[in-house]
């Protein structure tokens, strides 16, 4: 006796066809989710302002961060929205750690601290990488 079979896969077939795609999804989603440990170098500055440095003065300072024209620096984070022990924070991303140890004495850094020096009362670096 023959037995005649249906073209048309079945209701259970299609139900695990789709449990399987969602899983192989999650898989995906979940598998892209890894944390990145790039090689740039993070130059972070935390800093406590003199007492007679104007609001205008510590902006001009952090504004010239943003600016300064030097070729190892890929980005910079300017507003410190919490600092435990100082006025402010900021941070440069140097491209590697040679770029950081280029910048130490350049004309770039000389130019900025005309601005930031005569009103730095005290700040502690920290330079992190992987």
């Amino acid at each position: 006796m023959s037995r005649i079979v249906s073209a048309r896969p079945s209701l259970k077939s299609f139900a695990l066809g789709i449990l399987g795609c969602a899983l192989f999804g999650a898989g995906l989603l979940v598998g892209a989710h890894t944390i990145e440990k790039p090689s740039t170098v993070m130059h972070v500055v935390t800093v406590s302002w003199k007492n007679d440095a104007s609001p205008q003065q510590i902006q001009a300072a952090l504004d010239a961060v943003g600016k300064m024209n030097y070729p190892g620096i890929k980005r910079v984070w300017l507003k410190s929205f919490k600092s435990q022990t100082k006025d402010a924070a900021f941070v440069m991303e140097f491209e590697s750690k040679k770029a950081l140890e280029d910048y130490a004495d350049s004309d770039a850094q000389k130019e900025w601290y005309k601005l930031y020096l005569p009103i730095r009362e005290e700040s502690v670096t920290s330079d992190i990488t992987n």
